[in-house]
């Protein structure tokens, strides 16, 4: 039981910490949309409070006044004025998160109440549509462009952190040499990602637009013959039989929205994607590279290009957690331990390189 309390009182304090913090953001932000969807949500988390009030009470807990940092809303309200609101929200909402698992695993003590579960369930499914509100919030703001800059900056900045920390053991007294090797590695990177991205796209297109023409002859000639893949491509995407037979039924006549199904649409250019893709790879590589311009040794350029790497990497993965809703932590450990540990590779196989072949380049 005292398990089931401490929960209980951690998920009030959440709750009414969210509200104070929602309703904080919708008075200081200026767009009346998400102003509405900002108070709406801190609604909806004053109500989760008062159930897990109730739910203290209901044995016997009093529930006290939960503090909350001026500080911290200090920190919010300068952070809304610097990055668009809707990315604040949503690395706040990464948060939530976790309270899904938590209530979630809370739903399956035996010691609650089936009105109580049911209560818990609605909190979980609020939640849930928090995180799709605002999912959809950043989608309007061409967060698809913003993650593959992202992805490709995190490319770059891996590969040639391992080419300069590899090169740093060869050309121990010549940090230039490892600057102008890895800017030269990471231009033609970012050529072949750029060139690579280009084709992608144009491939893709042009893939569709023969399917789309292949429909069309389909439709025309024999529109069974559409209806029964569109049945398949149900069935395979893991869909039961008799229920794929049942959406068949319902959108056999609707002859654009089964092409639409049966066909992704690709609708991203390709000379932007290209470019896009090939500047970020790019970016991405200064990071790493930058110190070797201006040391005089690569004992301490390399140091150095670690730690711009780590910081621009921690960036990256704060940036990429709030895109996709999952752990900072988590993922910032992920990707600084890997690129780290892909350097300490690289370094050790220049290391060996030199011993193996005596090289010795001042």
């Amino acid at each position: 039981m005292s398990d089931i309390i401490s929960s209980a009182k951690e998920f009030y304090k959440d709750e009414v910490t969210d509200f104070i913090t929602y309703s904080y953001l919708s008075e200081k932000t200026e767009d009346k949309e998400l102003k509405k969807i900002l108070k709406d949500i801190s609604e909806i988390e004053y109500k989760h409070a008062q159930f897990w009030k109730r739910f203290l009470e209901k044995r016997g807990e009093t529930v006290g006044t939960v503090s909350h940092s001026k500080f911290r809303l200090l920190v919010l309200n300068i952070l809304s004025k610097i990055i668009n609101p809707v990315f604040l929200v949503s690395f706040l909402e990464l948060g939530e998160t976790g309270a899904v698992k938590k209530y979630y695993q809370f739903l399956k003590k035996d010691s609650i109440d089936e009105k109580e579960k049911e209560e818990i369930k609605k909190i979980i499914l609020d939640e849930l549509e928090h995180e799709t509100t605002f999912s959809k919030e950043t989608e309007k703001l061409g967060v698809g462009n913003i993650r593959d800059f992202v992805l490709g900056m995190n490319d770059g900045l891996v590969e040639i952190l391992g080419v300069v920390t590899g090169l740093s053991a060869v050309y121990l007294n010549n940090p230039f040499i490892v600057a102008i090797s890895g800017l030269i590695v990471g231009i033609a990177g970012a050529l072949s990602m750029g060139i690579g991205a280009f084709i992608s796209v144009r491939s893709q297109r042009q893939v569709n637009e023969g399917l789309k023409e292949k429909m069309e002859i389909i439709f025309d000639i024999c529109p069974e013959k559409a209806v029964e893949e569109f049945k398949n491509k149900l069935i395979s995407s893991g869909i039961p039989s008799d229920l794929a037979s049942e959406l068949v039924i319902k959108v056999k006549n609707e002859k654009e929205s089964l092409k639409n199904l049966l066909i992704e649409e690709v609708n991203e250019n390709e000379i932007k994607s290209g470019l896009f893709t090939g500047f970020a790879y790019l970016f991405g590589v200064l990071f790493p590279v930058l110190p070797y311009f201006f040391a005089d040794s690569t004992l301490i350029a390399l140091p150095l290009s670690i730690i711009f790497a780590g910081l621009a990497l921690s960036g990256v993965a704060v940036t990429i957690s709030v895109l996709s809703g999952i752990n900072v932590k988590k993922k910032i450990l992920e990707m600084v331990l890997t690129a780290f540990f892909a350097a300490g590779l690289s370094y050790g196989f220049g290391s060996v390189m030199q011993a193996l072949f005596g090289i010795h380049i001042e």
